[in-house]
């Protein structure tokens, strides 16, 4: 999967010239990326140019709506589904109005005829969904978090405690809340815009 930055941006970014901390950077920028995707429930640029097939069970007779897991999602090139494990999966139309593509809430729902709600088929993995979802490059604001996550592990402002020479660094919390150990404040309410919660 592709980074969300890049190690060259980072030291534009922070207008690092040297090469000094580049082998370290090549192991943090990776995770940062990873991590923030992992947080985040998204993986941001991976699926909007090249498709992502996910497969729904529907466990009752009621589910008349199914949400992707990438977010924002762009555009639905296929809508299957399938009355049994056994069957093969029949492709629905939306010429025939079987199913009805909302983009701002990264649902489809399923229609009859006269785009009123009908329920998906039950089943173990009864619909499939193939989809182009998140941006063409990450955003700029989710890139300056991720910056400031590569200096808060680079700079190892994630441990409280550091013996520097016999000196020692108190660091400051990460953040306001008391015993929390989550993101720095800052970097938090930047990845917190772009958390799918489902």
């Amino acid at each position: 999967m592709a980074n969300l930055i890049t190690v060259q941006e980072y030291k534009n970014a922070e207008g690092i010239l040297n090469q000094k901390d580049d082998p370290r950077l090549d192991v943090i920028v990776p995770q940062v990326s990873d991590l923030a995707k992992k947080y985040c429930g998204t993986s941001f640029i991976d699926f909007y140019s090249s498709s992502k097939t996910e497969e729904f069970s529907i466990h009752d007779a009621f589910t008349s709506t199914i949400i992707v897991s990438e977010s924002p999602l762009v555009a639905v090139s296929s809508v299957q589904e399938r009355t049994t494990y056994a069957d093969a999966y029949e492709t629905l139309s939306t010429s025939d109005y079987e199913y009805y593509v909302d983009t701002s809430s990264d649902a489809i729902v399923r229609t009859d005829n006269n785009g009123r709600k009908k329920s998906f088929a039950q089943g173990v993995a009864s619909v499939k969904v193939t989809y182009t979802a998140g941006y063409s490059a990450t955003p700029s604001d989710l890139k300056l978090a991720l910056f400031d996550l590569v200096t808060y592990y680079l700079k190892d402002e994630h441990k409280e405690r550091r013996t520097i020479a016999g000196a020692t660094l108190q660091n400051q919390g990460t953040t306001s809340v008391r015993d929390n150990t989550d993101f720095p404040d800052h970097i938090k309410r930047v990845l917190d815009l772009y958390r799918v919660i489902i």
